[in-house]
């Protein structure tokens, strides 16, 4: 009966045992490893041993480390922080695991990666800044480009070496090379060194020219007196930018040969040609350009005379100028490259 009692007794007391109460989840994280101990493996740097995990959930066994008792009599689920959470495995501390054969379906083989594609490489490779200038032509229109820049360099060069030698002293180069200076420099570049001159002119010269022309049908013909220092008037006034030949070219040229001639028109030095020949350039121009010869004609020779008037003085001046104009009358000069018109269709038939 006392065994009986006491068997059902114990098998009652097991039936009505009652279940554990779970125990509450606390509000904050706690945190089961000692500060003292924190600060310890903080200085010892102690990396993650792979042979302590046992499965893939990334949980450790830590019954073999200092604080293992701590750890164990946390709250079941509490994770101890500092550790390596099952979602946020780390990469070095894992041990590669073996892929799981699936009964399912057959694994399937890995691709091939894709190899890239031409414009993916030229789009990695960083951009180059595009050519400008010559270096963006071909090597042939570089080197005409060199040449050309070459050119220029030489006869500016030349230039400013003919000029300085022209405005220089006389020295031994200006004296030696003179000729081959005056024909560079003149007509078209010669220097006049008067601009501050104590006796400025007082005087209005005007330069005219007419020429005799030589006809188609064997004839000769005198124009009238062309007026050029007019035309250089008229294309001056009104203008505020006048053209540098407009102003200085006839005039200049004129006064070179008046310092280099005589009363007589004979040459005083050997400049006298010179000036001759570079008026005498000027004058055929300005006769081309007004049309003087026609239609088949041919100038043969020209001649030139000044026209100078005196400036009236002011009014409240007392000097008494003359205001009658004065002559100077030049000589026929010959056209060395003119050629009678008829000789021109003479040699035109025979070609």
């Amino acid at each position: 009966m006392d065994a009986y009692d006491q068997g059902a007794g114990a098998g009652a007391d097991r039936t009505r045992a009652p279940e554990p109460e779970p125990a509450p989840e606390p509000d904050e994280p706690i945190d089961p490893i000692d500060p003292a101990d924190r600060a310890d493996r903080a200085d010892s740097a102690d990396p993650i041993d792979p042979s302590d995990i046992t499965d893939g959930t990334g949980r450790v066994d830590r019954a073999d480390r200092p604080g293992g008792s701590r750890e164990a009599a946390a709250a079941p689920g509490a994770e101890p922080s500092g550790w390596p959470r099952p979602s946020q495995p780390s990469p070095s501390s894992q041990p590669p695991q073996s892929p799981r054969p699936s009964q399912s379906c057959p694994s399937p083989s890995p691709s091939p990666s894709p190899s890239p594609s031409p414009q993916a490489s030229q789009a990695s490779q960083p951009s180059q800044p595009p050519l400008a200038g010559v270096a963006a032509l071909s090597l042939r229109y570089q080197l005409v480009a060199a040449l050309a820049l070459a050119v220029v360099a030489v006869t500016v060069c030349t230039h400013l070496g003919m000029v300085f030698l022209h405005v220089a002293p006389s020295n031994t180069l200006s004296k030696q090379h003179g000729k081959a200076v005056d024909d560079w420099v003149y007509p078209e570049f010669e220097q006049n060194w008067k601009l501050f001159a104590p006796n400025p002119l007082q005087q209005n010269i005007a330069v005219q020219v007419r020429a005799d022309i030589g006809t188609a049908d064997g004839g000769v013909r005198t124009t009238g007196w062309y007026d050029l220092s007019a035309e250089d008037g008229r294309a001056i006034d009104g203008n505020p930018l006048p053209s540098h030949t407009d102003q200085n070219e006839l005039r200049r040229a004129w006064d070179f040969f008046v310092s280099t001639h005589d009363t007589d028109n004979r040459p005083n030095g050997q400049r006298g040609a010179l000036s001759q020949t570079y008026l005498t350039r000027i004058v055929l121009l300005r006769l081309a350009r007004e049309d003087a010869a026609g239609d088949g004609g041919t100038v043969q020779r020209v001649q030139l005379r000044s026209r100078t008037t005196n400036v009236p003085p002011p009014r409240w001046s007392g000097e008494k100028v003359s205001d009658q104009p004065t002559y100077r009358v030049l000589p026929w000069w010959p056209v060395p490259d003119a050629r009678p018109a008829r000789d021109a269709k003479t040699a035109g038939a025979v070609q």
